[in-house]
């Protein structure tokens, strides 16, 4: 990570740790390092937001940064992220935007670029863009060369309609419940799945600019489920602030995690054999009840770091379909450039309606394992990582658990920690053997 960009662009305390000067500067700085100005076309970004109170003053911010900088700025309001990258293709624009926090609270807004094309950004020109903020322009545009300012109008419309298009299975008989976190999915998500032919109960669709994510959304599923029970329906999906994941609930309640999401998508795709590879991709984090559900279906799985860009970086390299994360981050490379939560819910409602089987049914074929947490502070994250003691430990807890579980060491990009997960046949054996490793850890 940079001075300025942390794994999912720049984040912190609206107006303490993001101010607007510091908005200005990223956008002027991106607008520098991703807009072509060799005078063959302006250049042009995309931007939107989530509608927590503080995106409309970095808005401001964001517009006069980029304006400054020589690109014209096309706004298209409170949208979802997903729909930030497919607009900044669709509209050919040189780079998008995106003020969101993403499922944090709401007195947190972040940043987010997306490229050419509507793709994330890697490191290296994270780094570039920081070095021009740090740098300050060489001269500003004056006169006619200034960045213009105009709505996009039609930006909803289009970013629906890509989605509908992307899943055409009809979802007629199928009866939802949709908890939007009272963000950016609020005005979108209902249309598209009404769109879709199902009948939709909402929650959490009424954002005021201060409640977004407040006791709704993917990290309050509690909401969702107590609806879903009351009302009848066959699921429900939770999004987040910005719509860029989605979790769900069965007809009972029950909380369908990412993992479970993925496989379902994974085995409707191989059936389909729109699988490219036979291959998904997920992080060190998905649940070995996930590979174990893939091996027996006879698909692969590619495994990389936490965090979707790194989900990405593996379906782009290896030209593959399908990928995702335990959080519900998952991507449809096909018809998106990251993760996409009402694409995945989609492709999960289109699954059981086209099946004809419940949700609970399609995510039973993930047994999940349980799984144990453990942060450990470490005052030398490095030391951990070479330590004979944790080896010998980690080796030994291996060989107790044999095929029945695993153990992964995960040391924090941002602080001396480490984190010790081990999954296991039972809870019980799962704690005790993280709980040890940890006093290991703890120990170095």
């Amino acid at each position: 990570m940079g001075k300025y960009f942390g794994t999912d662009g720049v984040r912190g305390l609206a107006n303490e740790d993001l101010t607007p000067e510091l908005a200005l500067a990223v956008a002027s700085g991106a607008a520098r390092v991703l807009a072509e100005h060799d005078g063959s076309h302006r250049p042009v970004a995309v931007v939107g937001r989530d509608p927590r109170a503080s995106g409309e003053m970095l808005e401001a911010a964001v517009v006069a940064g980029l304006t400054s900088a020589g690109a014209d700025v096309l706004l298209v309001g409170v949208v979802p992220t997903p729909a930030v990258a497919f607009l900044t293709e669709s509209y050919a624009a040189d780079l998008g935007v995106v003020l969101s926090a993403s499922h944090n609270p709401m007195p947190d807004n972040g940043i987010k670029l997306f490229a050419a094309g509507g793709h994330k950004l890697p490191d290296e020109i994270e780094l570039e863009i920081e070095a021009a903020m740090d740098a300050g322009p060489e001269s500003r545009p004056t006169g006619a060369r200034i960045g213009r300012l105009r709505t996009a109008d039609d930006a909803l419309e289009r970013y629906g309609a890509h989605l509908l298009n992307a899943q055409r299975t009809r979802l007629d008989g199928l009866h939802v419940v949709v908890d939007c976190a009272n963000g950016a999915a609020s005005a979108v998500a209902p249309e598209v799945y009404r769109g879709a032919g199902a009948q939709v109960t909402l929650i959490g669709a009424a954002p005021d600019g201060l409640n977004i994510n407040e006791g709704v959304g993917s990290t309050h599923l509690d909401t969702l489920s107590s609806a879903v029970r009351r009302s009848g329906a066959h699921l429900g999906i939770a999004h987040d602030g910005d719509a860029d994941r989605c979790l769900a609930v069965d007809a009972t309640g029950s909380v369908v995690d990412g993992d479970q999401l993925l496989a379902i998508c994974a085995l409707a795709l191989h059936e389909q054999r729109a699988l490219r590879d036979d291959t998904v991709v997920a992080t060190v984090m998905s649940n070995l009840g996930f590979h174990q559900a893939m091996r027996s279906a006879g698909i692969g799985v590619l495994t990389t770091a936490v965090g979707d860009r790194y989900v990405l970086e593996a379906l782009r390299a290896k030209d593959l379909s399908l990928g995702g994360e335990q959080s519900g981050h998952i991507v449809f490379a096909d018809d998106a450039t990251t993760g996409d939560g009402l694409l995945t819910a989609l492709h999960v409602m289109a699954r059981v309606a086209g099946s004809g089987a419940s949700l609970a049914e399609l995510a039973s074929v993930v047994q999940r394992l349980p799984q144990t947490l453990v942060n450990v502070q470490v005052s030398d994250r490095d030391a951990v990582a070479t330590s004979p003691a944790v080896a010998a430990a980690v080796s030994a807890a291996e060989v107790e658990l044999g095929d029945s579980g695993r153990v992964l060491l995960r040391p924090s990009g941002t602080e001396q920690l480490v984190r010790v997960m081990v999954e296991a046949a039972t809870q019980h054996d799962a704690d005790a053997i993280a709980n040890r490793l940890a006093g290991v850890v703890a120990a170095v």
